[in-house]
């Protein structure tokens, strides 16, 4: 064979050869193409609103009195003299020993897991614990004893699970994911619970005033309720945005719909009574001249008390969607409508009604504010929490003129809960507990100040 024959073989080898690493090369490049593109990853990130539960052996534990805690979180004022009861939300009740104005001395603490609302009479604390209605002795502060507990009085404002308890609030949880690059980021809803989907009676405002259960409610002049008053005493001083009040020996209690009846003949045993529907997004209870004024988030019910044990239906007054406390003095009541998240309306007004005739409410004059919370009347001095535009004082004799006539205006704090009584003013804000002398509304002065995380 000739030379021309081995190099033809030699060469087709070659190429063959070539052709191979070639084809090698290609596909070791691919395949490593691949690998970067499958380790490249997006990061992405999603916030969710998650329930927290408590389970009923958690929150049915015993009552206790323990030593003076700061305030962080302030919720609704009470006053029996010589005490200011100042609910910590959720955890508890603060007692401040009131007996000096101007030096109050937080005094102790009475832990209540769930705790919102209260009300006082003959030494008996009634107060709600996620879904239970308490009644506690505290007639010794050193050693407060539980009477009573009625298990499930607000089981309806709450959403439960058979396992895990029920539902007390939502957290918001933040959420890290990946995707591969190139993917398509999946859709993922930042949803907020349903309106009323779970979770304790609504507090973000805490608006109160003279909520005495007289059946004439006119006049501090036979000075400050008594905790260890006797068997006929009135009751303590509650507020606007009370969902507890006190009337002879009845507690009255409003949930989200209806009206709930408790004879307190026994002050240690509350005995259910009438469950009594009004409506939806029911928010207040005041009692007024033998009756309840009842405030919703669409108008304000007058119900009578001729009969206390079963409350009967008078008349009503409706308005647009707004969160809506009122109190009453005379022949006025007033009604401060706010906007807000809870409340979902835009409207931020001081509603004045006449209802000299119970049957018939009329609007007499509408007053523009900043986003009123809590308010109180006493001898026609007229106090408006107005959110973050501080407290306001009026002069409400001339109840169409009230706008033209305020007599002070604190507007560094934020306030949202107020109770005048005997020209003392008590008003509780997000920086703490304050109290205000107004015997002399033209020089109105403060009195003390308990802040927050003091």
């Amino acid at each position: 064979m000739d030379n021309n024959y081995y190099l033809k073989k030699w060469t087709n080898t070659y190429h063959k050869l070539l052709q191979l690493l070639l084809v090698g090369t290609i596909t070791m490049l691919a395949v490593s193409l691949q690998s970067c593109e499958d380790a490249c990853e997006d990061t992405y990130s999603y916030t969710t609103s998650e329930p927290v539960y408590v389970s009923y052996e958690d929150f049915r534990v015993p009552i206790t009195t323990g030593e003076a805690q700061v305030m962080e979180t302030p919720g609704k004022l009470y006053f029996i003299a010589p005490y200011i009861l100042v609910n910590e939300r959720h955890k508890g009740i603060h007692i401040i020993d009131n007996s000096d104005p101007t030096n109050p001395i937080n005094t102790a603490f009475i832990k209540i897991e769930g705790n919102v609302d209260m009300a006082v009479k003959n030494s008996v604390l009634y107060a709600d614990s996620y879904t239970d209605l308490l009644a506690i002795d505290i007639s010794d502060l050193n050693n407060v004893q539980l009477l009573k507990r009625v298990e499930n009085v607000f089981a309806e404002n709450f959403a439960t699970h058979p396992e895990l308890g029920f539902i007390v609030e939502y957290e918001t949880v933040e959420h890290i994911e990946t995707v591969k690059c190139g993917e398509e980021i999946p859709i993922h809803i930042d949803s907020s619970p349903p309106e009323n989907s779970g979770g304790i009676f609504p507090t973000t405002t805490v608006d109160v005033a003279f909520n005495e259960s007289s059946a004439d409610q006119t006049s501090a002049a036979n000075g400050p309720p008594n905790a260890n008053a006797n068997a006929n005493a009135a009751p303590g001083i509650g507020g606007s945005m009370a969902r507890f009040t006190l009337y002879n020996n009845y507690l009255y209690i409003v949930t989200s719909y209806q009206l709930q009846v408790y004879d307190i003949s026994n002050n240690a045993s509350p005995q259910a009574g009438e469950s009594i529907p009004i409506g939806w997004e029911i928010e207040t209870i005041f009692p007024f001249q033998g009756n309840l004024l009842i405030g919703s988030q669409f108008g304000m019910y007058i119900y009578s008390l001729d009969n206390p044990s079963v409350p009967a239906y008078v008349s009503e007054f409706n308005h647009i969607r707004s969160c809506d406390p009122v109190v009453a003095e005379g022949d006025y009541a007033y009604v401060t409508l706010r906007s807000g998240t809870p409340c979902q309306g835009a409207i931020n007004q001081l509603d004045v009604l006449n209802i000299s005739d119970i049957y018939s409410p009329e609007l007499v004059a509408s007053y523009p504010m900043k986003n009123p919370h809590g308010l109180g009347i006493d001898n026609s001095v007229l106090f408006i929490c107005d959110g973050n535009d501080g407290l306001k004082v009026y002069d409400a004799n001339d109840v169409e003129k009230i706008d033209q006539n305020q007599l002070a205006h604190y507007p560094d704090i934020f306030a949202f809960d107020v109770i005048p009584y005997n020209d003392i003013l008590l008003m509780i804000g997000s920086d703490g507990l304050y109290q205000y002398n107004y015997s002399d509304e033209q020089n109105i002065s403060l009195l003390s100040h308990i802040a927050v995380g003091n």
